[in-house]
């Protein structure tokens, strides 16, 4: 039996911040849409979304762990934040791959190294849960 080899910046316990757009970005939704979109994705890729982080208290957010750099090719809607590489540092929590991480837990299971969210997947999963529909056009 061989054990998983999750990436260096998973923990070994409890959780940590690591700074976004050197390991990861991270595309965050709030609540239940973070949700809908996670059950979305993981029946699109038969359960094996990518590294899902869930924050379990407060405002409930979701973040999508995808590879560094892999967030500026898209134009992220409002209502989803883009942790990428910025001027500024913006960081996320990290979840050990067991034990007691409260805030914090994987969704669907830790990564293994190298594994992300598909972005392109993703993104096309949040434009159709949260960008507004074009208005519709009278024929003539």
């Amino acid at each position: 039996m061989t054990s998983k080899k999750h990436p260096d910046w998973v923990p070994d316990a409890g959780h940590q911040l690591h700074l976004t757009g050197i390991h990861f970005d991270a595309i965050r939704l709030r609540g239940i849409r973070g949700e809908a979109v996670l059950q979305h994705l993981a029946t699109l890729t038969e359960g094996e979304p990518g590294p899902v982080v869930r924050e379990m208290s407060g405002a409930r957010w979701t973040y999508f762990l995808i590879p560094p750099g892999a967030s500026d090719g898209y134009d992220w809607p409002p209502g989803a934040k883009c942790f990428g590489p910025a001027t500024r540092d913006e960081w996320v929590g990290i979840p050990a791959a067991e034990g007691n991480t409260y805030p914090l837990s994987w969704r669907c299971g830790a990564p293994e190294e190298d594994e992300f969210v598909d972005p392109e997947l993703l993104h096309g999963l949040v434009m159709a849960q949260l960008a507004p529909e074009a208005p519709a056009t009278p024929e003539g």
